[in-house]
């Protein structure tokens, strides 16, 4: 065996080459057993997995061939307990050592898997991922929460996407831890800051991060975050992961995103585009008017015509019918004058001086027998025979010395005048 001394070193490529005839030589067709995670098929047809436990993990490849023979291969996948039948190799490019498959045969579900699906189970027993509780989306939301890694691509690429589609936007970063335990308060946190906040109330809310295994990613399957999405009064969007990903908070979101980027396009319109079709809207609005404008100006100029038309029509027939109710009626006025003429005629000659005097005669006669008659029921008439007439100083007559008392001033009428007295005693 070579030494490796301060004078003779190993190269790197001498020192991998070293290792991995020893790890190769001596873990040759071995079983190993595990759970995996992050499973990515790739398009040349080879699968990159790893295969991990508890404390410890390997990258495993399985290439086309073997992937093809391999009976379980459509149970494959992230949380599946597997028994695999492989070589022990180190890449040299990458000084890594990994597993080599060579079969693979299903064992059960992995831990996590199964803690994920059995939540999932009884959150969606609760109706928490029912498509009635989804909210669409604000169609122009002009400030949106971002609860995310305040560091790395995601924040930046999410901020500049959001910019670049709609400038006009208000956005700010909740800081959360996006993996291990102590991610889940930090999420839940920053759900109920943007839900909660009366100062700057958030029209739309995006939980992000970017890709991972399973186990990355599984605080988003954390109960009390799913809780907290569902629980949150703004639209919220999942964006977790990659396309293959899916978490359970993807589940109780509003909306899910393959990825943060896609989520920033979903959130909000091209402002550039909605611009042009304003543009193109008001333009089509003009000309419908326009037109409107013109067929209805056509329309009220054929019935000024058609009403111009009518009248014309209407004023000759009632001059032509005035014309001949004139026609009538003239002779029919000539007839009324002349008969009032020969009634006046009539009555003329009813009426002449002779008529008249010896009606004035008679209208005399009556005068004077009426007069008489006057005379002679008048109280006054008796004065002339030496009566007379005695009244108290109101004027009515005194009929008995009852109606007199002493000391009343009483006027006695007799022919030729009157006499005032004063009554001294009534006998």
């Amino acid at each position: 065996m070579d030494v490796s001394t301060q004078e003779n070193p190993f190269t790197v490529s001498a020192l991998t080459g070293r290792i991995k005839s020893l790890i190769e030589g001596s873990f040759a067709r071995i079983f190993v057993e595990g759970e995996i995670s992050g499973w990515r098929p790739a398009a040349s047809g080879h699968v990159y997995f790893t295969l991990k436990d508890a404390s410890a993990q390997i990258p495993c490849v399985m290439f086309r061939g073997s992937f093809e023979r391999c009976k379980a291969r459509a149970s494959l996948k992230d949380g599946a307990k597997v028994l695999l039948y492989a070589d022990a190799t180190v890449y040299a490019p990458r000084g890594q050592y990994q597993l080599n498959v060579l079969a693979a045969r299903l064992t059960g579900e992995g831990d996590l898997m199964q803690r994920y699906l059995e939540l999932k189970a009884r959150l969606e027993s609760e109706g928490l991922f029912d498509a009635a509780r989804k909210r669409p989306l604000p169609f122009l939301p002009r400030r949106i929460g971002l609860v995310t890694s305040p560091s790395g691509a995601v924040v930046h690429d999410m901020c500049r996407v959001l910019m670049r589609r709609f400038p006009a936007l208000e956005i700010r970063i909740f800081p959360a831890v996006v993996q291990g335990d102590a991610a889940p308060p930090t999420i839940v946190a920053g759900l109920r800051h943007f839900g909660e906040c009366a100062d700057w109330r958030a029209d739309l809310v995006i939980v992000a991060r970017g890709g991972g295994s399973f186990e990355d990613l599984f605080c988003f399957n954390d109960e009390s975050v799913v809780r907290a999405v569902a629980a949150c009064p703004v639209p919220v969007v999942s964006a977790v992961g990659h396309e293959t990903d899916f978490t359970l908070c993807d589940f109780a979101a509003d909306v899910r995103a393959g990825t943060p980027s896609m989520a920033a396009e979903l959130a909000v319109p091209v402002l550039a585009d909605l611009r042009r079709k304003l543009d193109a809207a008001t333009s089509s609005l003009a000309a419908t008017l326009r037109g409107k404008y013109e067929w209805h100006a056509q329309r009220i100029d054929g019935l000024a015509d058609s009403l111009t038309a009518s009248l014309r029509g209407r004023s000759e027939w009632c001059a032509q019918r005035l014309s001949g109710l004139a026609a009538l009626l003239v002779p029919a006025l000539t007839r009324f004058e002349a008969n009032l003429r020969r009634r006046v005629d009539v009555l003329g000659a009813k009426l002449s001086p002779a008529t008249l005097r010896h009606r004035e005669s008679e209208l005399r006669r009556r005068v004077e027998v009426l007069d008489a008659k006057l005379a002679l029921l008048s109280p006054f008439s008796v004065l002339d025979r030496g009566y007379s007439l005695t009244t108290d100083a109101s004027g009515r007559v005194v009929r008995s010395a009852s109606d007199a008392r002493p000391g009343d001033e009483i006027t006695t009428r007799l022919k030729d005048g009157s006499l005032v007295s004063k009554v001294l005693a009534a006998r």
